[in-house]
């Protein structure tokens, strides 16, 4: 079927289309995606950045879109404006997520209709943020959450996956197809921008002593000495590393 736009700020994809069955991930404002099919109130869709397939509730879509800005903001809260007036609403748009801009009024862009954000929330769509730990320490003490991709709750392969996402670059969602896309590097010790895998769970070096992860036994996104960390998942689920990798720098 056609290309659509997601409409609204966030939306969980469920494995099945059940609200008791998993939250295999979620997807963003402005997100493009194929609906496959389509079964009473629900969408059976494939993400085009990630080609991630699962159901979504029935949603209206945006048939064109065409982003010019992208949030740079753990979350940029979404106006109302009444009397010449912008009244924040209790929604917000998540990092990463692309608009385009259908009015401007001094320090507010109307992304939808009467739906504003503040300009400096935002970024350029093709801009390109080099610094990996910028974005990942935006996300730190963020509750850790299955599925979960913003700083509502976010999960140890979503973390390393933003980074990608923001700068518009493919890498997959979840970490057992994140350890066969990443190529294997050969180390001897552990530096900035080393991402560790194991079965089940990934995170990254932000130096040679540090490293940062959505941890889901500490519930949170946490910065835990690299050593230590190792040693505590092989002590507590018996897991041992099953490849090391390089983050590439954009």
């Amino acid at each position: 079927m056609k290309n659509n736009f997601f409409n609204y700020p966030i939306a969980n994809i469920y494995s099945k289309p059940s609200l008791s069955s998993e939250v295999s991930s979620q997807i963003l404002y402005g997100e493009k995606l194929k609906i496959l099919s389509k079964k009473n109130n629900w969408f059976k869709i494939k993400t085009h950045y990630d080609n991630y397939i699962g159901y979504i509730k029935k949603y209206e879509m945006l048939k064109s879109f065409k982003p010019s800005k992208k949030i740079f903001k753990l979350k940029s809260r979404i106006y109302k404006k009444k009397n010449n007036k912008f009244l924040p609403t209790n929604k917000f748009l998540y990092f990463g997520s692309g608009i385009s801009i259908k009015d401007k009024i001094r320090n507010y862009i109307e992304f939808n209709k009467n739906q504003w954000i503040k300009k400096n929330d935002t970024k350029k769509i093709n801009h390109k943020e080099k610094d990996f730990i910028k974005i990942f320490k935006l996300f730190l003490n963020s509750k850790y959450l299955w599925g979960g991709k913003t700083c509502r709750g976010v999960d140890c392969s979503a973390l390393i996956q933003i980074f990608f996402y923001y700068n518009r670059v493919f890498f997959p969602r979840d970490s057992k197809d994140q350890i066969k896309f990443c190529k294997k590097k050969i180390y001897k010790k552990f530096s900035k921008g080393d991402i560790i895998f194991w079965k089940g769970h990934v995170g990254i070096c932000i130096s040679q002593s540090q490293f940062i992860h959505a941890y889901g036994p500490k519930k949170k996104v946490i910065i835990m000495p690299t050593n230590f960390t190792i040693k505590l998942i092989k002590k507590t689920a018996n897991l041992k590393i099953l490849k090391v990798s390089k983050l590439k720098n954009f």
